[in-house]
């Protein structure tokens, strides 16, 4: 599924997400997980603070509060990009 169509139906329907989906998106906006293999995939982010994506893989569903936090990065992200 195209990336757009994922964030699109991540906006409209945060509690109704496939992991693999979520998973997709966050390596396309953050790059490969510094670690993967548990339930739990955690991605690297480029500002200070708490620079992390943490996704948890819950019977193939993404947790719709994680969901959440990585629409509000991605905004971030595209934000930073648009700034400079």
């Amino acid at each position: 599924m195209a990336t757009r169509k994922i964030l699109d139906r991540m906006r409209h329907e945060p509690a109704n997400v496939r992991f693999s989906d979520l998973m997709k998106l966050c390596e396309e906006y953050f790059g490969e997980p510094r670690q993967n293999g548990s339930s739990h995939a955690i991605f690297k982010t480029p500002w200070t603070g708490d620079p992390r994506i943490n996704i948890q893989n819950d019977k193939g569903k993404a947790k719709a509060y994680q969901v959440r936090q990585v629409l509000l990065a991605i905004q971030k992200l595209e934000y930073m990009r648009n700034a400079n």
